[in-house]
């Protein structure tokens, strides 16, 4: 079943089972109330209810934080989320009298490389932790020193937690470039049999038409004169040549005519590549049946930009969901694309962006970017087309 699960969903499964086993306090008050040490007429739900409170807003933080963390660009309330986790952690340790506000911190160090970097992360579990110095002295009657060494305690736990989900962020950022980067050699590879198998019929119609084609022209001349020249039963048999031999040249011509008109680049061989198995997006490319360009460059401008919205889907978008057309019409061919993600108010272009739209101009095409908050992203990208072979 792990097998089964992504780095991302460990993280979070994990997480909340270490959340939930931090819950056992609780278990142990309600269990035995004179753990709690109440005072009279003190009941226990005013006792854990501070608890309670803190406790469940870590955990639901945590479960929201995680729901599309290292597919998405950071936002802001991201890092309120962080905040907010902290202070839940110090109030679990405060209102328990106990330490487990840091086993909490360890859960969050394993978020910490994911959404902040690695200084800023390292600065942030150092600070969360030191922060437990004062709690331990004041709540759990700690010497200074010793609140200190157990803070530094912590720190060295919650710091294995970092390393090791760092690593993990490393290797996951690897495996993907790795993905992509195959992904692309297919797909490039496909695009360039394709193309060299244009090319090859292009270049076999052509030997056709200008050697076999010239020369059954000139034999067919040739009989037609012999014709006028011979006499008897020898005409006749001129003739039925003259008339085979322009039979074979209108077989030629209609068969050179074939091999440029199905010669084209067939897209749908070089785009799917792309769409295949990428990790945490599900991608629908919809190709009309046996689409074809014969210019190189076309499809490999189309095989780029399909390549980058899948990308910025996958790493900045926050979606699960890609929906890509190509289709063709009045002398264009149209690429949109549209996912379930996010959404922006503003559009900040990168250089992936910036590089799409320049070869996008570069075949006096247009291309138009529309997002909203909570509408994900719609791509829309015309080309203009020399010849189309459907």
């Amino acid at each position: 079943m792990m097998r089964e699960l992504d780095h991302i969903q460990l993280l979070r499964y994990v997480g909340m089972v270490t959340w939930a086993l931090v819950g056992c306090w609780l278990l142990n008050a309600w269990l035995d109330p004179d753990y709690l040490r109440l005072a009279v007429g003190e009941s226990v739900w005013a006792r854990i209810m501070p608890w309670l409170v803190v406790y469940f807003t870590f955990g639901v933080c945590y479960w929201w934080i995680t729901r599309s963390i290292g597919r998405s660009q950071t936002r802001w309330f991201d890092h309120l989320a962080l905040l907010v986790m902290t202070v839940c952690a110090i109030g679990v340790s405060y209102f328990s009298a106990t330490g487990l506000g840091s086993v909490l911190l360890m859960v969050m160090a394993a978020l910490l490389p994911w959404i902040l970097s690695v200084r800023v992360g390292l600065v942030w579990m150092l600070a969360g932790n030191l922060a437990f110095v004062p709690l331990f002295v004041m709540a759990m009657n700690y010497s200074p020193i010793l609140a200190v060494i157990q803070a530094l305690l912590y720190v060295g736990f919650s710091g294995l937690v970092f390393v090791t989900a760092f690593v993990a962020m490393q290797q996951a950022t690897a495996r993907e470039e790795q993905r992509r980067l195959n992904s692309e050699l297919r797909a490039t590879r496909a695009l360039l049999a394709e193309s060299a198998r244009v090319n090859e019929r292009t270049r076999i119609s052509r030997e056709l038409h200008d050697l076999l084609g010239h020369h059954l022209t000139a034999l067919s001349l040739n009989l037609e004169v012999a014709g006028h020249l011979a006499e008897g039963k020898t005409r006749d048999h001129v003739r039925q040549a003259h008339t085979l031999a322009k039979l074979l040249l209108t077989d030629v011509r209609e068969a050179v005519s074939h091999m440029r008109e199905s010669g084209g680049i067939e897209l749908a061989s070089a785009l799917l590549p792309l769409a295949e198995n990428v990790p945490g997006l599900e991608v629908q490319l919809d190709i009309r049946e046996g689409l074809r360009v014969e210019d190189p460059d076309l499809a490999h401008v189309l095989l780029r930009t399909t390549q980058e919205i899948i990308t910025n889907a996958v790493r900045h978008s926050g979606a699960t969901e890609l929906r890509i057309e190509v289709d063709v019409s009045k002398g264009e061919i149209f690429l949109t694309a549209q996912d379930n993600g996010l959404g922006t108010d503003l559009v900040t272009a990168g250089n992936g962006l910036s590089g799409m739209r320049e070869r996008i101009k570069a075949q006096d095409g247009k291309m138009d970017i529309r997002t909203a908050p909570g509408q994900g992203f719609s791509i829309h990208v015309s080309l203009p087309l020399q010849t189309t072979v459907v």
